[in-house]
């Protein structure tokens, strides 16, 4: 350990984590070349060409001139994915029971039927353990 300071191991996490995030940008960019709708096959390729034989300069012209365009691929695939849950939160919370409405809202027509005078206790009771079972 006295042939590698501290200081060097410092450096060397440093260069590590450099490496890393050169990795996650340059599959970034890859991925984006995928993604992107609005290109060609000939330009995917070429792109691709590119960010492979010359990484460090490829990846860079990629983020120069398509940088802006790749956060707004980015952005509109996130509300995407956000919308889409969002409907499956809906459909799965709020069609619990069929076509009739979730068992909340049952109950809630059932308790206003019984408030009204429309159903007797007996016929509440009977209704809600029909829900609930």
């Amino acid at each position: 350990m006295d042939d590698y300071p501290l200081l060097n191991l410092f450096w060397t996490m440093l260069w590590f984590f450099l490496w890393i995030m050169w990795l996650f940008l340059l599959f970034k960019v890859i991925t984006d070349i995928f993604r992107d709708h609005t290109m060609n096959g000939w330009a995917k390729a070429g792109w691709l060409i590119l960010v492979i034989v010359l990484p460090f300069l490829g990846v860079l012209i990629y983020v120069i001139f398509r940088g802006r365009s790749m956060g707004e691929r980015e952005v509109a695939a996130a509300e995407q994915r956000e919308a889409a849950f969002q409907s499956y939160i809906r459909q799965t919370a709020g069609t619990g029971g069929g076509a009739g409405g979730s068992h909340a809202d049952q109950l809630a027509k059932l308790a206003e039927l019984k408030e009204k005078g429309s159903i007797t206790d007996e016929e509440f009771q009977r209704a809600k353990e029909k829900i609930l079972t």
